[in-house]
Parts: structure tokens; sequence; C-alpha cells
């Protein structure tokens, strides 16, 4: 009688806690951010990098490629009162006399486009290649590795530069936001996120294709892509997700390394980078703030991004947890 009771008081305790509300997903967020304040930095600056560049027509006060003749190297906060309507450049103009604030807020858009784009075909394909080796072994795993010690071997930025040289440059006309070659730029920034996140994925799914439900699943006849689909890849996903948080940093500094070496994108069309190579070439000791505040930019949302990770590898790690 008592194992009876013991077992419906063990039933009414599992529907209970079935029917328990689950967290909202800003609850789960704002725990998250109590927990890891650099982490909750993190967000907070994505949510507004987010919000800038999806609303950038509304929230710049100008057009981005309009000059103003009088303003040119105008300092922050300078005004004309002769347009119609008056216009006030917040952040001062550039040497053709373009809304530096205006620039800042396409240049979001640019910024945030390409390290999404190219984080996420780089490190998916690193995945699939870690994953895969690492399931099937033998003569696939030694190719898969060799090719992956090979892109290791050549620094991102080399490799990036190899691509755009043999590619050719991002062109104005066409494609995203007008920029045809962008996608050019994407490819070249995401070759270089493949063999890190393969070797790091590959020892991840080494331990997970051990587990006993990876070989249960075996046993019942599973087929070879179904485990790795359903089993293996989805416990390399945390992995996954702070290798491609971090990553964002490095694709935006890539990003603006490559408009500083003029095989980015187009001069005229603003993107951080960019506005920091028009700002160092000649016009530094004339007007520095053109360099300031897309440097500072960048700076902010690459150590966002870096605590971001961060602080996800120690949620999402159980060995990190308690740690810190």
């Amino acid at each position: 009688m008592s194992q009876e009771r013991l077992g419906a008081t063990a039933a009414v305790e599992a529907l209970a806690q079935q029917m328990r509300p689950r967290p909202k997903v800003w609850r789960i967020a704002a725990n998250f951010c109590i927990q890891k304040p650099l982490g909750g930095f993190g967000v907070i600056v994505t949510v507004i990098l987010i919000i800038v560049a999806v609303f950038a027509p509304q929230i710049a006060p100008y057009d981005p490629l309009r000059a103003y003749t009088s303003l040119v190297f105008a300092s922050p906060g300078a005004s004309d009162e002769t347009e119609d309507p008056p216009i006030k450049l917040w952040m001062g103009g550039d040497r053709l006399g373009r809304d530096v604030l205006s620039r800042m807020v396409y240049g979001a858009r640019v910024s945030l486009y390409v390290a999404v784009a190219s984080v996420l075909a780089g490190v998916t394909v690193g995945a699939l290649i870690g994953i895969t080796t690492a399931y099937f072994g033998g003569a696939i795993d030694l190719i898969g590795q060799r090719f992956v010690d090979a892109l290791m071997a050549v620094p991102g930025l080399i490799i990036a530069l190899v691509l755009l040289s043999v590619l050719g440059s991002a062109d104005a006309g066409g494609g995203f936001m007008g920029l045809a070659g962008l996608e050019k730029v994407i490819l070249a920034i995401s070759v270089g996120f493949i063999p890190g996140t393969a070797r790091t994925i590959r020892s991840q799914a080494l331990r997970v294709k051990e587990g006993d439900f990876v070989l249960a699943a075996r046993a019942v006849g599973a087929r070879d892509w179904r485990i790795i689909l359903r089993h293996i890849a989805p416990n390399c996903f945390a992995a996954y997700l702070i290798i491609f948080t971090i990553s964002m940093g490095w694709a935006v500094i890539t990003e603006a390394t490559l408009s500083f070496l003029g095989l980015g994108i187009p001069p005229d069309f603003p993107s951080w980078g960019g506005m920091l190579t028009g700002a160092t070439e000649t016009y530094t000791s004339v007007a520095p703030w053109l360099g300031v505040f897309p440097g500072v930019a960048i700076i902010t949302v690459v150590l966002a991004w870096n605590f971001l990770g961060d602080s996800l590898r120690d949620v999402l790690d159980p060995r990190m947890r308690g740690t810190g």
C-alpha cells in the first residue's frame, strides 16, 4: 500500500512539474544579465546594434551619402542654418561634408550583416566538418583534419586577402544595400573561421559519440546521418553558440581591416572600417573625431560580443559552472 502511495505521489509531482509554467524568455535573459553582468553588457549592446541596423533609415537624421559643402570637416555639434530645414551634425562632418552620425548608423548595418553572415557560414561549415570527421573516423577523419591543418597554418586575415585578391574586392551596384561584391567579403572572412571551429567541435563530438545514447541509437538501427543530426549535433550546440558569439567580434575586426586596406567595402559607402580608413589617411590632425567615433564603435561591439561569448561559455559548459 505504501508503494502505491509513493507511486501516486511521484505521479502527482511529475504532473505538477509538467504543468508548472516555463520561464519566459525575458525572465531568462534578465537572470542571465544579473548573474553575468559582462554578459548582460554584451546582450544590451547586441540589442542596440540590431535596433540601429534594422531601423537605420528612421534613426539616421540625414542621408549618409549627401554632402554639405558648408560643413566640410565640421566639428561635432556644428550646424548650418542656411539649409532648409536647418541641419545640425552631432558627430561632425567628413571630408565631403557628410553627416558622420548618419554614416555611423548605416555602417552598423554593414558590420552586423557581415558579422552574422560570415560567422554563420564559416562556423556552420566548420562544425559540420568537425562532427562528420569525428563520427566516421578513419580515412574521412584523416583527410578532413589534414585539410583543417592546412587552413590553420595560414592566418585568417591572409586567407581573406588572398581570396579577395583573386575574386576582386566589393564593387558598388546591386546586391545587399547596393553592394554586389559584399558577398565576396563575406566569403573571404568566413573561410578563416572554418579550421578553428572544426577542431573545437570535433573534440566535443568525439566525446559525445561515445555516449550510451549514441550506442543505443546504433543498436536500434538508426542511420548515421540521423544519429549525427538528432543526437551528436544538438549536444555540440553549446560549443557552437559560444564560438559563434566570439567569432562575430573577429568578423567585425576583419571587415574593418579589409576596408582599411582598400579591399573591403567601397570607400563612398558607409562602413566603420571605411570611415577609419578615410580618417587615418590624411585627416587625423585636421578632424580627429572622424576616426574616434568608428573606432569606439568597433571596440565596444567587439568587447561586448567577447564578454557575451565568455558568459555563455560559463553558463552552458558544465565544466565551467561554479567557477569565476
